[in-house]
């Protein structure tokens, strides 16, 4: 069975992610461009391709059963002799980060462990000890706040390079259709592989009758589960003050018991926290999609002859 290389972390969120890479740079670190600013949880591990879906459910228990905290990280120290390293430890809020560790820091993630587990964040891997000594100098007076609102899910690709293939908030996911059909509502930058499976599936079936006409690279995930499983996504970005719908699509059989509703008003206000003032979408002229979107508000815009695979689309809009 086919491996991949997985590894959990917190990541550093903006703008302090640009604030550690700067750091990264000006001492020199070869992983810049190739890992993101993080706090690892657990380090790289092989799982089975089959034992993913099992990792996501990990995450996704101890995402629900956490909150998210805020970490001091502290001027910059060093393993050595034993490792040529410079980071920022964790000067507070280590039980939170130690708690949230062991919660991820199971099977099929758990994995034997070369060095003790130490709260930091990496700021030179393998540099040199001059350089090492001369930055603790430079910064010993570093300091900076930060707060994690969620884990991420990391795969190594071609290149060693690391990018995140799952996030999941810390806390309960909100749970709509109480006393019916209720199902989960996990929000968060990128599908995790579950949920893209799952929505690349559907999109086979359902082709053009949907949302958008691709599945591209999203910025604002959003993903229903019932009973642990995917029922429906809806993926897009926002930018500034217009979020864009890009995919939505709910499971064959759950169709017409509101998922792609609460999905949908689910997208709405995630975009207007994130400063959308309008949302935006393509769908196929006449199209279930289309008809799907007008019930709900959106208005018709302007037409695009032709546009995909032959077929007229019409963009839409909703002011929020």
């Amino acid at each position: 069975m086919q491996k991949v290389r997985l590894g959990v972390a917190l990541l550093m969120p903006h703008p302090f992610d640009h604030e550690i890479d700067t750091l990264r740079r000006a001492t020199g670190d070869g992983t810049l461009g190739r890992v993101p600013a993080h706090l690892t949880l657990v380090p790289p591990v092989n799982v089975r391709q089959d034992r993913v879906v099992d990792a996501l459910a990990v995450l996704r228990a101890a995402a629900a059963a956490s909150r998210p905290f805020r970490i001091e990280l502290g001027a910059p120290a060093t393993f050595l002799p034993d490792n040529p390293v410079l980071f920022l430890p964790v000067e507070s809020g280590v039980d939170e980060v130690e708690v949230l560790r062991d919660k991820v820091f199971c099977p099929p993630l758990a994995r034997p462990l070369t060095w003790p587990f130490v709260p930091h964040v990496t700021v030179a891997d393998e540099a040199d000890p001059d350089r090492i000594a001369a930055a603790q100098v430079a910064m010993a007076g570093y300091r900076t706040n930060v707060t994690l609102d969620r884990v991420h899910l990391l795969q190594e690709g071609p290149g060693r390079v690391w990018a995140p293939v799952a996030d999941f908030e810390l806390g309960s996911p909100a749970v709509v259709g109480r006393g019916g059909l209720p199902v989960e509502l996990w929000v968060g930058d990128v599908l995790d592989p579950e949920a893209r499976d799952f929505s690349l599936r559907e999109w086979h079936v359902l082709g053009l009758s949907e949302l958008a006409v691709a599945l591209p690279h999203e910025r604002l995930a959003i993903t229903a589960r019932r009973d642990g499983h995917v029922t429906g996504v809806a993926t897009g970005w926002s930018r500034q003050t217009v979020a864009q719908l890009s995919n939505l699509v709910v499971a064959s059989p759950d169709r017409g018991q509101g998922v792609g509703s609460r999905l949908l008003a689910a997208f709405e206000s995630t975009a207007a926290q994130r400063g959308a003032l309008r949302t935006a979408c393509q769908v196929r002229a006449g199209s279930q999609g289309h008809g799907f979107l007008q019930h709900r508000g959106w208005k018709d815009g302007p037409r695009m002859p032709e546009w995909f695979e032959g077929q007229d689309f019409v963009q839409l809009r909703r002011d929020l």
